[in-house]
């Protein structure tokens, strides 16, 4: 790790190597101005220096995970690989920490091996450090990961901020304290100066801006809550209101327990607490009927929502559809909520404290079942909706809102499948959810929720086939050629046992595919032709099918019918234009790159792999990435490059171990790349070609990308050396079918 520098920026001496360009991290972008903490910045900065682990405990809304995501800010640029946040607050299943992991590392893994493997390897020799947030309430499992990884990787730095410590070893623990007198200041006149343009603290007003950051001890959440309030009181006022809700709550004196909803636990909490509780309770009060009630409605989501899903899920009689906007609206004047804007638009969130208020409130009405079960609905609804648009010029946009929908689709999943006889929605759920399973590189957290909702016994045929053929389809991507028979079998046999044509045709077609990835061309060339037939009887069309067309178009290119093969793809391009569909057009654009190839037209190959590859780099899709770069390797050989074709050999070497076994072990897939590693031997020599290889190897897929698509500059130049030109008499490699099929070279 370099030396960190000070909060000014400054630092020590540099790193062996530089910070990784283009490597923002995910770390959300700061909606407001930091306010103070220097010293507890300087002092992060300087443990982190010696410290793996280091955790700022305090009580929740004192501005723990302000902190630390300001921290890992600043110190990003001092570890090679950056920093990551894991946002562990929204999820309620100790199950899917794992892939919480992953998906905020972003190793995207489509092998069947557990996530945990599949971090650890991603992490090993990286420089990287590691924000948790919000682990409080899985504090068990969260510190047995966390301390396996600071294990496996010893380049890996982690900053947790949470209520406890993790209790591991080597941990130092940063207790954070409120805000002083002058930083509370600064941050109420900041946030009124939001509320109320002209407001600033002068002599009318200092006296009792003084007395309200020191009745509110300093606690950054509850002097937002209390600055939120200004649009229609004056400082005097809100002082007056909260000194009332203090003698309301406590009596005669602050140190006794102030009341609480049904649902929170009893006993006397530590002053603070009594604090923050006071000032969430004293805003709750001043709430009208409407927001409170939204409030406790609005508890039942996880992480971000929109405002669609407020209007179904929360609406009722005491909240008109037509009302909402205008209570949301006065929830984020209040500070209760928060808006943000991405690339799925504007959303909302709670922060977790006022989360949990609202929840014990709702707890108290007993209206929370209900409301569970129409958040559940609302998520079955838009998952359905998504499957249908993702066939369609919306995908990259579905692909965004199911990402950003993820931990309220966890919550929905978990809701199906712990409800009494809800277990069919739970498999239809994770069946209809295959386009993100698959088209959006979340294959090992698909199998998981498959695995697990199809476990449970259920009555709902359809719903039940939809799993299995979705589940088969998961395996024969993740190399799991028993699990993918077993499941697909079944759902074949219960397919026709059921009269179900939808589901038989969807079971064939994944056989054929199994079939493809097993080397048996003959056969996946016959069940993928059936399939197709069974699905224009049954008047089927969308990504799935053009998919088993190009994957049909593999199986006859691999015959060395590529005549045929191209006529399919090219039917596929076509089909795809219409509807506005890219991700199985990648594909086919792959096929119909290998055919140029082949052909000897290596000037087009490489306009189809690249714009091929932008896109499976856009859905994140690693299988059709690395199969692009592999291809794209042979073409470079044959532009006379030969130490760039080792370069991204190396670099799709390194992809490779997360999708499964490299090339699918087939001699028909891996013909490319033993071709190309053969020529680039012979070229560069033995030794040369390795130290590429090598060179390649310390490539992420984002720079891979990069260097292909023409921004080269954003990355290292490894092993550049002259260009080599290959002998006059190398001539573009025959079919797979000249050779019978077997491996060149």
């Amino acid at each position: 790790m370099r030396r960190i520098p000070r909060p000014d920026g400054s630092s020590g001496s540099p790193s062996s190597r530089p910070p990784l360009p283009g490597n923002p991290g995910n770390l959300p972008a700061e909606l407001n101005r930091f306010i103070g903490r220097d010293d507890e910045l300087a002092a992060l900065a300087q443990r982190l220096e010696s410290a793996r682990l280091v955790t700022l405990t305090g009580l929740g809304g004192v501005g723990k995970s302000r902190l630390a995501r300001r921290a890992a800010a600043i110190l990003q640029d001092r570890f090679c690989d950056g920093a990551r946040l894991v946002e562990i607050s929204p999820l309620r299943d100790p199950q899917v920490l794992e892939h919480a992991f992953v998906e905020a590392l972003a190793p995207v893994d489509h092998t069947g091996r557990p996530p945990r493997a599949a971090l650890c390897d991603h992490l090993a020799g990286r420089e990287l450090l590691l924000v948790l947030d919000g682990y409080e309430h899985l504090v068990a499992e969260c510190a047995e990961l966390t301390g396996e990884l600071l294990r496996r990787a010893p380049g890996l730095r982690v900053l947790a901020a949470g209520r406890r410590p993790l209790g591991l070893p080597g941990e130092y623990t940063l207790p954070l304290a409120p805000l002083n007198e002058a930083d509370a200041a600064a941050l109420f006149a900041d946030r009124a100066a939001a509320v109320v343009a002209d407001f600033a603290v002068g002599p009318a007003n200092e006296t009792a801006v003084t007395e309200l950051c020191r009745r509110l001890d300093g606690i950054p959440l509850a002097l937002e809550l209390a600055a939120g309030r200004l649009r229609a009181l004056s400082v005097d006022q809100v002082l007056h209101r909260l000194d009332d809700r203090f003698r309301l709550l406590t009596g005669t004196h602050r140190g006794a327990a102030p009341s609480r909803p049904a649902g929170h636990a009893q006993g006397a909490p530590p002053s603070r607490h009594q604090t923050l509780r006071t000032a969430i309770g004293w805003s709750h009060e001043l709430c009208t009927p409407q927001e409170r009630l939204l409030w406790a409605r609005l508890s039942v989501f996880a992480g971000q929502f929109d405002l669609e899903a407020v209007e179904y899920v929360c609406s009722g009689p005491e909240l008109p559809v037509d009302e909402l906007l205008d209570v949301i609206s006065e929830l984020v004047a209040q500070s209760v909520l928060v808006r943000e804007e991405g690339a799925a638009g504007v959303r909302y969130r709670m922060l977790d404290t006022v989360r949990a208020y609202g929840a014990g409130w709702l707890e108290a009405t007993q209206d929370g079942e209900r409301l569970r079960r129409r958040h559940r609905d609302w998520y079955l609804g838009l998952a359905t909706w998504c499957e249908l648009d993702w066939f369609s010029p919306r995908q990259a946009e579905v692909a965004a809102r199911i990402e950003a929908e993820l931990p309220n689709l966890r919550v929905a999943l978990e809701q199906s499948l712990e409800g009494e006889g809800d277990a069919y929605l739970g498999q239809y759920l994770a069946g209809t959810l295959w386009f993100y399973w698959v088209g959006c590189g979340r294959l090992s957290e698909g199998r998981q929720w498959l695995d697990r909702a199809l476990e449970l016994e259920s009555d709902h045929d359809e719903a039940r086939l939809k799993a299995l053929w979705v589940v088969g389809y998961v395996a024969v991507l993740q190399g799991d050629t028993l699990g993918a028979m077993a499941a697909l079998q079944e759902c074949r046999e219960e397919a026709e046992r059921t009269d179900n044509a939808t589901a038989a045709a969807y079971a064939l077609h994944r056989t054929g595919c199994l079939a493809l990835v097993c080397d048996d061309m003959p056969r996946a060339e016959k069940l993928l032709s059936g399939a197709l037939v069974r699905y224009r009887e049954i008047g089927e069309l969308n990504s799935n099918v053009l998919m088993g067309q190009v994957e049909l178009a593999m199986a006859v290119a691999f015959q060395g019918e590529l005549e045929y093969a191209v006529r399919l793809c090219e039917d596929v391009q076509q089909v795809c234009g219409d509807h506005g569909e890219r991700w199985t057009l990648a594909y086919a654009l792959f096929v119909l790159a290998f055919a140029a190839w082949s052909g000897g037209e290596g000037g087009r190959a490489r306009e189809l792999l690249e714009e091929c590859l932008a896109i499976d780099h856009t859905f994140h899709d690693l299988l059709g990435a690395v199969l692009a770069i592999e291809m794209l390797a042979l073409v470079t050989l044959g532009e006379g490059d030969a130490e760039e074709a080792a370069v991204l050999q190396g670099a799709a070497g390194r992809i490779w171990p997360s999708v499964g076994l490299p090339l699918f072990g087939s001699r028909y897939f891996n013909q490319p790349h033993a071709l190309c590693e053969e020529r680039a031997r012979e070229l560069l020599g033995a030794e040369h070609y390795e130290a590429c290889l090598r060179a390649g190897g310390g490539l992420d897929l984002d720079r891979t990308v990069a260097r292909i698509l023409g921004s080269a500059e954003e990355a290292p130049e490894p092993c550049r050396m002259a260009r080599i030109t290959p002998p006059a008499t190398s001539e573009p490699a025959a079919s797979p079918s000249a050779s019978g099929g077997e491996t060149a070279g």
